[in-house]
């Protein structure tokens, strides 16, 4: 049984470092596992096609991996690649020849080589534990780069971005799906109620992180929200179907954890309907 004290809440709000990234997602990766039936670590995105939490994961991956404009010639980063999940959907679409799955997190990529044949694993794709603010790269050495809902967590963030500039190739481009807080809301973190104790992230507003993209030397040449596709559906699904999912989460987490689950859930509706929050697909270039 797994447990989360209130106080490790409170910390991974105020410090947000590197080590609390990695407490955060080991404490409650599970959870999201758990609700989904998956593997995969993002609020997906929701069309009228989709019924499950998975199947909107793997929505959010295709839809940004059609934003990245994936090529099986092209040397890849996920940074951020959680259990590697989206890395092997990109391979399977876009037969990619090379994807190196950065990640933080040793844990997560001990488990995602598991996920991979030998084949693959030999052939196609690197594991690196690595921070996202100092990649280890050579400058100029990379096609694309890709952090699908985590760049939230990387701080500072201008590091990442100016990473990711000196690493990519003329041209290159570096793609972003990352929760942020509304351009219009300028005292709206005061308005998050409980989701500013359970969003453990960085709360970066939609015209920070375009103005500190084009100050850092990249130019964006796509910008999409889709944050009506993202919060509201999540909800509704667990709204829905709370009953059989917090008896699954029971079976790992204490009860306290599906409460306060449950309770940031309802805010996150009602903040995503208020426009106080949003969801971002950012495709830029060098």
């Amino acid at each position: 049984m797994k447990k989360i004290a209130p106080l490790e809440l409170f910390l991974w709000r105020f410090r947000r470092n590197e080590k609390d990234v990695v407490n955060l997602y080991d404490s409650l990766s599970d959870l999201m596992r758990l609700a989904t039936g998956g593997d995969m670590l993002n609020f997906g995105y929701w069309d009228e096609n989709t019924s499950t939490p998975l199947l909107a994961q793997k929505n959010l991956c295709e839809v940004f991996g059609k934003m990245a404009q994936l090529d099986s010639d092209q040397k890849i980063i996920d940074v951020g690649s959680g259990f590697a999940s989206p890395a092997l959907q990109w391979h399977g679409q876009y037969n990619t020849k090379e994807i190196t799955c950065v990640n933080i997190n040793s844990e997560q990529l001990k488990n995602s080589q598991s996920s991979i044949s030998k084949n693959d694993f030999e052939k196609y794709f690197h594991f690196l534990n690595a921070t996202a603010t100092t990649l280890p790269f050579e400058n100029k050495s990379v096609d694309r780069i890709l952090a699908l809902e985590s760049a939230q967590h990387f701080k500072p963030l201008k590091n990442f971005f100016s990473e990711s500039l000196r690493i990519l190739k003329k041209d290159g481009k570096l793609i972003l799906a990352i929760p942020v807080l509304s351009d219009t809301q300028k005292t709206s973190i005061m308005n998050l109620g409980i989701l500013s104790m359970t969003w453990p992230s960085k709360h970066y507003s939609i015209d920070f992180v375009k103005s500190l993209l084009e100050k850092e030397g990249f130019h964006i040449n796509d910008f999409q929200k889709i944050g009506s596709n993202v919060y509201e559906p999540l909800a509704n699904y667990y709204l829905k179907n709370r009953e059989s999912l917090k008896n699954k989460i029971l079976e790992k987490y204490p009860s306290y954890v599906e409460k306060i689950l449950y309770k940031s859930i309802q805010k996150m509706k009602q903040v995503s309907q208020k426009k106080i929050i949003d969801y971002v697909l950012i495709s830029c270039q060098k």
